[in-house]
C-alpha cells in the first residue's frame, strides 16, 4: 500500500474529446500492421511450393478461414476511420468514440480465432498430433480472451467501484 491507496489506483481525470478520439484512432493504428502482416505471412503460405503436400484438403480450408477471420478482423479496424472520413471529417462526437470503441473490440475476436486456427495449423505440422496442437489452439484462445477481455473488464468493474461512495 502506498498511503491510503493500493499501488496502480492514483488519481484520474477528465480527458477531453479530442485526446479520446487520438488514442483511440492510435490504437486502431497499432493493432493493423500487425494484422495486415500476419494476412500477408498468410497469403504468402497459400502459393508456397508444398502447401498442398503438407496440409490436408481439411487443413487447408480450415487456413482458408483463418485467412478470412484475418481479412475481416482488419476490415472491422479500419472501419472508425471509413466513418470518421464519411460522417464527421470537422467534428468528433461521443457517439464516434463509442462505435469505434466497439468496433476495436469487436476485431479482436475474429483476430484471435484466426491466430488460433494458424496455431492449430502450425502445430498440426510441427507436432504431427492432433492433441498437442488442438492443446496449444485451446491455451492460445484462452490466453487471448483472458487478455483482451476478462483483464480490461475487470479493470473497468474495478474502476467503477473506485468511484463509488463507500
Amino acid at each position: 500500500m502506498h498511503g491510503d491507496k493500493p499501488m496502480g489506483e492514483g488519481k484520474t481525470e477528465p480527458v477531453k474529446l479530442q485526446a479520446t478520439v487520438s488514442a483511440l484512432l492510435e490504437e486502431c493504428r497499432m493493432v493493423l500492421p500487425g494484422i495486415q502482416a500476419l494476412f500477408g505471412f498468410q497469403l504468402i503460405a497459400i502459393f508456397s511450393q508444398g502447401f498442398d503436400e503438407k496440409l490436408t484438403a481439411s487443413q487447408q480450408q480450415i487456413h482458408f478461414a483463418a485467412l478470412f477471420l484475418i481479412a475481416v478482423s482488419a476490415a472491422v479496424i479500419m472501419t472508425p476511420a471509413a466513418v470518421h472520413r464519411q460522417t464527421q471529417q470537422r467534428t468528433i462526437s461521443e457517439r464516434f468514440v463509442w462505435l469505434s470503441s466497439k468496433l476495436l473490440l469487436l476485431s479482436m475476436v475474429p483476430l484471435a480465432m484466426g491466430l488460433t486456427l494458424d496455431v492449430y495449423l502450425i502445430g498440426c505440422a510441427i507436432f504431427d498430433s492432433f492433441a498437442l496442437a488442438a492443446m496449444s489452439a485451446l491455451m492460445l484462445v484462452v490466453l487471448l480472451f483472458v487478455l483482451w477481455f476478462a483483464i480490461p473488464r475487470r479493470e473497468r468493474l474495478k474502476a467503477g467501484k473506485m468511484h463509488l461512495p463507500d
